[in-house]
């Protein structure tokens, strides 16, 4: 048996069609998950890009000893277990920090596509004495398949022409939908119809603290997320359609998920998947400019909570419920190939859960930036380091509640998700005993993972 690993980048669980939503289009996705498992209450673990990527492929709780660094030497990945066992391992990706500054998050993958063109937000800006080299390879676009989403799935396709009789891991890595926002005009124009091309950046911030901000080119910046998720959709349909024709379909694990979403307003404002600092007048500082910081950044449900669909041979199509997290994706890999899961692997088997939806799920999981202090300096959406203002928001989520714990006083907050699924009304003071349980259920998990006592020891209280 083979297995299609694909991730896409930012892709919130809500914009999908098969997840519930009435107006985006993503009819492959919607195809895939009428043949899939699919997981409804599935949660990142470590936030946000290379830490996910670190997650998924050791299939442990990185966040308690890693940041955005280079893999450690002492850690295995997937690739490598499955290298080991006679499968030919392959990727190919366009996420940026795969290999720059000495990632090395290629490690173990025998074949390894890396295609250029995205990278770190404002080096695609026209920026006097700066130059990227991405700007070369978008100012070469003609068509759709120009660009990185296509090219990556067409490197994935062009890989399986040629290794499609052998047993392989192929691993598809786009960073699509992530900004920039930039598919063809006519896919934004599915949701705007008058769109006039301009390329929408994100604030990470509040829109609101931004003086003359207006709150429409926040709705236009969404629109052209929303095309490049379709862009997305429709190139994953045509990785599946080639899986079809090659006569992969009934032999090949196929697996899509991301690694967390994004704000578009919700929560006050929120545009983006962090916030910056501030100005001393309250204005916004961008996040881009030498010198900024990380503000109080929450983790809601639009940024944690993920689409996880797989698609197994012999295993009937439905819905799963019970929690899961991303950490959980390694080992179910190894266990649908009939494989042992190491040791250290810190991830639950999702395979009894295919077969037995009825299975109970995790009873909480955690989703956090790497823990850190405020005043330490922090890798968080690139390589760039920036000074915590604040320590990182960790989110619990357990039992149709989600505690968003933070060690300052009087930050935390409490939400429950039965009934109240936009988080619009923090219940924290009516409901300290739900709040402490989640609490707790956070300082064993850091105990357990073995968190160093200066993380730690701000975290043992629930201050209100």
């Amino acid at each position: 048996m083979n297995v299609i690993w694909i991730v896409s980048d930012t892709f919130r669980q809500d914009h999908v069609g098969a997840y519930g939503n009435p107006w985006i289009r993503t009819p492959s996705l919607d195809a895939l998950a009428a043949g899939s498992v699919r997981f409804d209450s599935h949660y990142s673990a470590g936030f946000p890009t290379m830490p996910t990527r670190a997650d998924h492929q050791t299939g442990r709780w990185t966040m308690s000893f890693m940041g955005w660094e280079p893999l450690p030497s002492g850690v295995t990945t997937l690739a490598e277990i499955l290298a080991g066992q006679g499968f030919h391992t392959a990727a190919s990706v366009d996420t940026p920090y795969y290999l720059r500054d000495g990632m090395n998050y290629d490690r173990g993958f025998q074949s390894f596509v890396f295609n250029r063109g995205q990278d770190t937000l404002w080096s695609l800006i026209p920026q006097p004495g700066y130059h990227n080299e991405s700007l070369d390879v978008r100012a070469a676009w003609r068509n759709e398949a120009d660009r990185n989403a296509p090219q990556t799935f067409m490197g994935a396709m062009r890989w399986l022409e040629r290794h499609y009789k052998e047993d392989f891991f192929l691993y598809v890595d786009t960073w699509d939908p992530h900004e920039p926002w930039d598919a063809p005009s006519y896919y934004t124009e599915l949701y705007l119809p008058d769109y006039d091309g301009e390329l929408v950046l994100p604030l990470y911030g509040n829109w609101h603290d931004v003086p003359g901000y207006e709150e429409s080119q926040m709705r236009k910046g969404h629109a052209t997320y929303c095309g490049e998720i379709t862009m997305v959709d429709t190139w994953v349909g045509f990785l599946l359609k080639s899986v079809e024709n090659m006569g992969l379909a009934e032999k090949t694990v196929v697996i899509f998920t991301t690694d967390h979403g994004f704000y578009f307003g919700e929560h006050g404002g929120l545009f983006g998947k962090m916030s910056s600092g501030k100005y001393p007048d309250g204005t916004l500082r961008p996040y881009d400019e030498p010198g900024s910081q990380w503000s109080y950044s929450p983790l809601f449900e639009e940024i944690v909570h993920l689409p996880l669909l797989i698609r197994a041979p012999e295993v009937s199509p439905g819905a799963y419920r019970g929690l899961s997290s991303a950490i959980d994706v390694m080992p179910t890999v190894l266990d649908l190939l009939g494989m042992d899961v190491p040791d250290f692997v810190q991830g639950r088997s999702l395979a009894p859960a295919l077969r037995d939806p009825s299975q109970s799920g995790r009873d909480y999981v955690v989703s956090s930036l790497p823990f850190a202090n405020p005043g330490d300096p922090v890798h968080s959406v690139d390589n760039l380091l920036r000074t915590l203002t604040e320590p990182p928001v960790t989110t619990i989520t357990s039992g149709g509640w989600s505690l968003l714990y933070s060690p300052l006083e009087g930050v935390s907050k409490l939400y429950n998700l039965t009934t109240d699924t936009a988080q619009a009304n923090n219940v924290i003071e009516k409901h300290l005993d739900v709040a402490g349980e989640l609490h707790q259920m956070l300082v064993a998990f850091m105990r357990e993972t073995q968190v160093p006592d200066r993380l730690l020891k701000p975290r043992l209280e629930l201050r209100m």
